[in-house]
């Protein structure tokens, strides 16, 4: 193999002596500076198929994975991580689509979460390459929530969210579970849709009732004037077949913090992170107008892809546009941020989970190398990988620290 050689310019019509300039156009590559990663980054997983995307780790080990069924064809939407084998979850029956019985069937699960209340939660959007976004809109009866009970590996709960909460052009993205709250718990959901409002989705798990919150608030938006440079180059959406385009994504990553008063959010196409308190989001009857107005901007934190709060009030997000996880400790306005860990090798840093060894989990799926973003060539390499980051962070207890049972206000 040649080494690669230097250009040094002439800068100010000044030439460098020939022996000087030669000398260093044969410098080895190992003399020159390079980008020093930060933290201990190591590879649990390695997917050779798949394109993961949500991800949980539960308090006792567990791994879980979803992945979307985006235009890969996936053979299951969600599965365990046993050993070095991905094994559907909880049976293949369950992956099996069936766009006739949308609701009892997964059709394409973008999140899963293990609140640790026994249960694992199965965020689906009902949604296929071909009806979503832009296109027909989602299977009738197809976007829901699914428990799984982790004792048994069996479904308990299947709740089909309502078509004034998850809207034609609604994307479910992500999940955070709350079981200190109502009879058997709340669960929140960003809506990230390509071409439709962004939003909080809430939903009473009790009676699977559900509701929209700052739908198409400045705050759930995509930001103005966002342009994303991932590996150096403007991540656009491009087929090859037109113009490309900027994403405009809106609400995605989200966070409850230790005590679940307080929702942290922020837009796939943005850089801001937003809180708001979550009684103003379970009040059905606050005017979107008001809960507004108690919606706070904390501050930047990069393009973020996934954010999670631990047990200590630390929020941890991905930065897809820098190959990074950064944490801010605590999360207030006049909180710094730090980086947990920077790494070339996570490449798109998509969903964050805590492990039972204090550590953060991160899956990196490649997303911006998709044809879609790069003018109809698919430029991933697999595998993709779920790695795992030396860190102290303990998982928020699934009550939020509250002593009493469901039922709390």
């Amino acid at each position: 193999m040649s080494t690669p050689r230097i250009t040094l310019a002439i800068l100010a019509g000044l030439a460098l002596p020939g022996a000087a300039n030669a000398a260093n156009a044969d410098a080895p590559s190992h003399d020159l500076a390079r980008a020093e990663p930060i933290g201990t980054v190591t590879a649990d997983f390695l997917f050779h198929d798949q394109m993961p995307t949500g991800l949980t780790v539960t308090t006792d080990g567990r791994r879980f994975v979803s992945y979307p069924r985006w235009g890969d064809h996936p053979t299951y939407t969600v599965a365990e991580l046993v050993g070095d084998e991905e094994h559907a979850y909880p049976t293949k029956q369950i992956n099996t689509l069936d766009i006739a019985a949308p609701a009892q069937h997964l059709v394409s699960v973008q999140s899963v979460v293990a609140p640790g209340d026994g249960h694992l939660w199965l965020l689906d959007t009902g949604i296929l390459p071909d009806s979503g976004y832009d296109k027909a809109g989602p299977l009738a009866r197809g976007a829901k929530l699914v428990s799984v009970d982790l004792a048994t590996n069996t479904i308990d709960r299947r709740i089909v969210l309502p078509d004034h909460a998850a809207l034609t052009r609604t994307y479910l993205n992500d999940v955070r579970i709350d079981t200190s709250k109502g009879r058997a718990g709340i669960a929140y959901i960003t809506d990230s849709s390509f071409t439709g409002p962004g939003a909080i989705i809430v939903v009473d798990l009790a009676s699977g009732q559900a509701w929209r919150k700052l739908s198409g608030a400045a705050s759930t938006s995509a930001e103005n004037g966002f342009r994303p440079i991932v590996e150096g180059r403007y991540m656009m959406l491009d087929d090859g077949q037109g113009t490309p385009r900027v994403p405009s994504i809106p609400a995605d990553g989200i966070a409850l913090s230790p005590d679940g008063t307080t929702l942290y959010y922020s837009a796939l196409s943005g850089r801001t992170l937003y809180s708001v308190p979550t009684a103003g989001l379970r009040d059905r009857d606050l005017p979107d107008e008001a809960l507004e107005e108690q919606v706070e901007a904390i501050g930047e934190k990069g393009a973020s892809d996934g954010l999670l709060m631990d047990a200590a009030g630390r929020l941890y997000a991905t930065d897809y546009e820098h190959n990074a996880v950064h944490v801010l400790e605590p999360a207030e306005r006049d909180s710094e941020w730090s980086t947990l860990a920077y790494d070339p090798r996570l490449l798109w840093p998509d969903t964050l989970s805590i492990g039972p060894n204090g550590d953060i989990y991160v899956t990196a799926n490649q997303l911006h190398r998709q044809s879609q973003y790069r003018a109809g060539h698919d430029a991933r390499n697999k595998p993709y990988v779920l790695y795992r980051i030396q860190a102290d962070a303990r998982p928020i207890p699934a009550n939020h620290g509250q002593d009493s049972a469901p039922g709390r206000p």
